[in-house]
């Protein structure tokens, strides 16, 4: 995702702050990250506590973890379970220690935890090639491909530099949450990954409005990562995005508290002002492929990001570029952009 500022959240690190209603938020760091943390939730439950999301694998991570908990008066031991929104390291990253520790069950859309299994059982250099394969079909310049290549080790035999807690239960959209003594319905939210959820604390009786846990799908001031990752014919993520911001936008929705930043009140208004975001960005994007043809690269070097191209790490570089092409992938499923050559590299021109 884009970050434009560190979050700023004043609660301290390791105390559980009570947000009602069987409710509470402990801030866990995400190392050298200008986010700065990941909020933990913790659903009261007839069967223990219940934690949406776990945070970054990270010793000062667990602690603040740990802490939170004990200032609740309870444990990583007493933890029944764990609702992950989504499978990115700052939120299922400290997931298998909660479960070393407690033999909580683990909850996750069926989408993401087929990544899970990818990253827990493939070997480091098919990410490599795979990564390489996109610069090159982008129309990367050979050193950028050579700056890769560089920063990552070729043994096929390296492991995964983090453990990833396999899911033992799936979350299915518009059922039920296993949060027992309470509704909490799961909303698939599809964009940031393929498996992306919300959760909808259902509080009012006859309405069923309450507050949304809204993971990374709407954050305050900043937009969640879209990237394609995954270049079937099918794929749109942005387009994914766009529909889930428009079904959580219908919602009965009392308030939302995201995993990063604070919680704020009106949904459907940053539900605008992200998708006037977007449109936005296919416009001027737009407008660039009718001056003329580009590759994906030319494409994505010429974006605005958060910090300069030249100023962006070689792994920031292959977010982007995925983020690039999401935003293409739906200009083409809009029909306002093509292919505009048929060898490589391909180049795109407006519709």
């Amino acid at each position: 995702m884009t970050a434009t500022e560190p979050d700023k959240t004043s609660t301290p690190e390791g105390v559980a702050t009570d947000l009602g209603g069987g409710v509470w938020t402990i801030p866990v760091p995400i190392p050298d990250n200008p986010l700065g943390y990941t909020l933990v939730y913790v659903l009261e439950s007839a069967n223990g506590p219940v934690l949406v999301d776990a945070g970054w694998d990270d010793p000062a991570s667990l602690t603040a973890l740990t802490s939170g908990l004990a200032s609740l008066g309870t444990s990583l031991a007493d933890v029944h379970g764990v609702i992950a929104t989504h499978n990115h390291p700052d939120h299922h990253g400290l997931t298998y220690k909660v479960v070393e520790a407690s033999g909580a069950w683990v909850a996750m859309h069926e989408a993401d935890a087929a990544h899970v299994n990818l990253i827990n059982t493939a070997p480091r250099n098919r990410w490599i090639d795979h990564h390489v394969a996109v610069l090159q079909a982008a129309g990367a310049p050979q050193d950028a491909v050579d700056e890769l290549v560089g920063s990552r080790s070729p043994s096929s035999v390296v492991k995964p530099r983090f453990t990833l807690a396999t899911p033992d239960r799936n979350l299915v959209h518009g059922e039920l949450a296993d949060v027992a003594g309470r509704d909490v319905r799961i909303v698939w939210t599809p964009g940031h990954t393929p498996g992306h959820v919300c959760l909808h604390l259902e509080e009012e009786i006859g309405t069923r409005a309450g507050r949304l846990l809204s993971g990374d799908h709407l954050l305050p001031g900043i937009t969640p990562h879209i990237g394609l990752y995954e270049d079937t014919e099918e794929a749109d993520p942005l387009g994914d995005f766009l529909a889930s911001l428009s079904r959580v936008a219908a919602m009965p929705i009392t308030g939302v508290l995201p995993a990063h930043k604070h919680g704020f009140a009106d949904a459907a208004a940053r539900v605008d002002e992200i998708k006037a975001f977007h449109e936005t960005r296919l416009a001027t994007l737009h407008a660039r492929l009718v001056a003329a043809p580009l590759t994906l690269w030319e494409i994505a070097v010429g974006m605005d990001w958060n910090r300069p191209w030249e100023q962006l790490s070689v792994h920031n570089r292959q977010i982007a570029l995925s983020e690039a092409a999401a935003h293409l992938r739906h200009l083409v499923k809009r029909g306002q952009a093509g292919a505009a050559n048929a060898d490589d590299p391909v180049r795109y021109a407006a519709a």
